[in-house]
């Protein structure tokens, strides 16, 4: 009997996290820098990306709280970012440092933290957190 791979056993082949494209993230203008500081929390409950071991979906929440500099983020095109990500295989912990690092080279941030809550696979869940300490 053959030994086949995993990659030789799944149907769907997952798109690359290569495919994401960082620059449909837009920046808006925060009118009051330098004046107030505030923290902004942003939830997407719907986060779908595939396993890039099986191809099998992941389901989870994304959270990203910041506390924003000259820029906040328009929360449509961060829709469309996190849309990308629907066909792509990527680990947990590869995704939520992939987001913060893109949205802090989108908006330069004082502090910014990416939590992902995934649902349970095979009885096991994950939580994986990621924070940004810099800016001014």
């Amino acid at each position: 009997m053959e030994n086949k791979s995993y990659e030789d056993t799944i149907r769907y082949k997952p798109e690359s996290p290569d495919m994401i494209r960082a620059d449909v993230l837009d920046p808006i203008e925060y009118q009051y820098h330098g004046t107030q500081d505030i923290d902004i929390t942003i939830r997407q409950p719907e986060y779908t990306s595939v396993c890039p071991m099986t191809g099998l979906p992941d389901y989870g929440c994304i959270t990203v709280t910041y506390r924003p500099n000259r820029h906040i983020i328009e929360l449509k095109s961060f829709k469309y970012y996190l849309l990308q990500y629907r066909n792509v295989g990527i680990f947990y912990e590869h995704l939520v440092n992939r987001i913060l690092s893109d949205l802090v080279s989108a908006l330069g941030p004082k502090w910014m933290k990416v939590t992902g809550d995934f649902t349970s696979r095979g009885g096991v869940t994950s939580s994986v957190t990621v924070e940004y300490k810099g800016g001014k």
